[in-house]
């Protein structure tokens, strides 16, 4: 359907056809395959190579089903419907060429499920059950190609891959890094860096997509957990935990909780009971974030128009995509850190001060939705008074794994409340963790201290919605400025090409590598089960609806509101791009395009 305009899409999704799936009549969509309608009538067909618009490529054979008047088993993941189409889902052929597509796979496929990252979260391994698989008849080569993870991030065991090229086919497809690719041939084959270089090595920006999307244990994040219990039971240190806005919707998802549930006091509950020192929300310095942007904004605007558009840079895989493929545009990146860094800073300097705590002793945790946090808490720009400003980063998986550990019953959990003095926090922070949140909170920031008139809350459709890519004007005092939102480093792409052509023009934009913002991030949960979540990633709107209902109900809806950014202000940084601010709270960027195997060299 890619060649079809949009309005063709539409219609042809209108149009239904009749087809009969194991001796039953259904009506489905005209234009679906035989595995998306079978599935859109809860028929379930097993299948591994398959992502919904991103990998159809009916390679791994798991999805074959029997199709009247061919002679040949059929891979239903490319095989579309058609008026009268007879299909056999669940024959003895069907269910044999199935187990034999699996059970070869299993037979070269290195088997530690107990002590695997993505046991009972394997799809491979769910597959293998629901076929009804329990010996390997056949003995595969066993190669050892050992870890690669040379790298803050990702970890890569290539032992697991299954050759689905799903990891392949989103970094090329939709984040356009073209990191993976296949190198050598038949049962060599395998889906890596140039040279199985590893990806700190690449122009791979850490974003974990791969990882989402990848069906075994082959691309995990990069874990920290026991690193962080060590912190936590030493008496000498002080240990901070601050948790990401978008972790409020996203871990409850782990503990069986409806998708986008809001458990901000539960989260606070587990993570005392773990024994950290303080909880701290980021949304707090999201608030901060938005007011050192949103005057950075209005600095441009008014003072270095050469310099627009302005360029949104809290997200760690976005700022290392322009840094490799379009460092003509690194001048117009916001200085601003993103609030986890901003958090870290002041947690060493300010915090420690007003606590009388000697910032050696403090180690800063934070419960990050991506697995970029990870390499941005290692960046070396990234240090305050000679101290980092955040010391160890979990994903949302890796906090569920702690939790399950010490036996919490996360989702009966009491509420409870973040400490002081990163405890208030404003609406326009918490919908930082959506797309086109960090744009709408500073424009009501900028808006604010352009006029002193409060922005209409909320009066930014152009900026919500799932669309990869959007437009639009808002009003800054006597100044209209346009603005586009991209979430998906490909949608980031496709926007700065059209600036550069003249195609489209705009003052400011937001960039969020991962599909659907932060609540899609590369650590997030991954979802499986029978409605194949993991596979179609629509929930991820859910999430972000979640952010902004609680959104609508707070108090404090803008972060110039926040009595703790106001405290923050008065006790430490004076104002917004205040000296101090600028020592503690922004930062520099680096010109990778010189990385191999990047853009620059083709």
């Amino acid at each position: 359907m890619e060649n079809l305009t949009e309005k063709e899409q539409k219609n042809l999704k209108n149009e239904k056809v009749t087809i009969i799936i194991d001796g039953n009549d259904y009506k489905v969509n005209k234009g679906l395959t035989v595995l998306e309608a079978a599935r859109s009538v809860n028929i379930e067909i097993p299948s591994l190579c398959y992502l919904k618009d991103v990998n159809e490529i009916g390679s791994c054979r798991v999805c074959v089903v029997e199709i009247d008047g061919t002679r040949n088993l059929q891979a239903s993941c490319v095989y579309p419907v058609r008026e009268g189409l007879k299909i056999k889902t669940n024959t003895e052929r069907v269910r044999r060429a199935r187990k034999t597509a699996v059970t070869l796979l299993l037979a070269n496929h290195h088997r530690e499920c107990t002590t695997c990252i993505k046991n009972l979260n394997c799809e491979l391994q769910n597959v293998s059950d629901n076929l009804g698989i329990r010996n390997i008849p056949f003995t595969g080569e066993m190669k050892d190609y050992g870890l690669h993870n040379n790298n803050p991030a990702i970890q890569r065991d290539y032992n697991k891959c299954i050759n689905c090229r799903r990891c392949e086919a989103i970094c090329r497809k939709i984040q356009e890094c073209n990191v993976y690719s296949a190198l050598n041939r038949g049962l060599d084959t395998i889906i890596a860096p140039a040279f199985q270089k590893d990806l700190a090595d690449v122009s791979c920006i850490m974003c974990g997509q791969c990882v989402i999307a990848c069906p075994t244990g082959s691309l995990t994040d990069k874990e920290y957990i026991n690193d962080v219990w060590e912190v936590i039971k030493d008496p000498n240190k002080h240990v901070v935990v601050q948790t990401a806005p978008s972790i409020q919707v996203t871990i409850g998802e782990l503990f069986g909780m409806p998708i986008g549930s809001f458990v901000a006091g539960k989260l606070v509950t587990s993570l005392k009971r773990m024994g950290f020192d303080k909880v701290f929300a980021t949304d707090v310095t999201a608030d901060l974030t938005i007011m050192e942007e949103g005057s950075e904004l209005l600095e441009r605007i008014t003072k270095h128009p050469d310099k627009l558009p302005l360029l949104s840079s809290c997200c760690p895989g976005w700022v290392k995509f322009a840094e490799h493929f379009y460092p003509e545009f690194l001048p117009n990146l916001s200085t601003t850190k993103s609030p986890h860094e901003m958090c870290g800073a002041l947690t060493k300097t300010w915090y420690a001060k007003k606590y009388n705590i000697d910032p050696k002793n403090i180690v800063n945790v934070g419960i990050m939705p991506c697995t970029a946090k990870k390499y941005e808490a290692q960046r070396p720009e990234m240090v305050s008074d000679g101290f980092r400003n955040v010391d160890y980063v979990l994903t949302t998986r890796e906090l569920g794994r702690m939790i399950r550990e010490i036996g919490l019953d996360f989702a009966n959990l009491p509420d409870g409340e973040y400490d002081k003095p990163f405890d208030q926090y404003s609406g326009a922070g918490m919908i930082f963790g959506a797309t086109g949140g960090v744009l709408e909170a500073a424009v009501r920031t900028a808006h604010k201290l352009s006029t002193g008139k409060e922005a209409k809350v909320p009066d930014f459709n152009d900026a919500r919605g799932q669309s990869g890519l959007k437009y639009g004007e808002v009003t800054l005092g006597d100044k209209n400025i346009k603005i586009a939102i991209a979430h998906g480093t490909g949608n980031a792409k496709k926007a700065l090409e059209m600036y550069k052509n003249g195609e489209k023009k705009f003052d400011y934009m937001e960039v969020m590598a991962c599909p659907g913002g932060c609540v899609g991030g590369g650590g997030q949960p991954i979802l499986g089960g029978k409605d194949h979540k993991f596979i179609s990633l629509s929930y991820r709107h859910n999430r972000a609806d979640t952010l902004y209902n609680i959104e609508r109900g707070k108090n404090i809806r803008s972060s110039y509101e926040n009595p703790r950014i106001k405290e923050i202000y008065k006790e430490f940084l004076k104002k917004p791009l205040s000296d101090i601010s600028k020592e503690y709270l922004h930062t520099s960027f680096i010109n990778r395009s010189k990385t191999p195997y990047t853009k620059s060299d083709n």
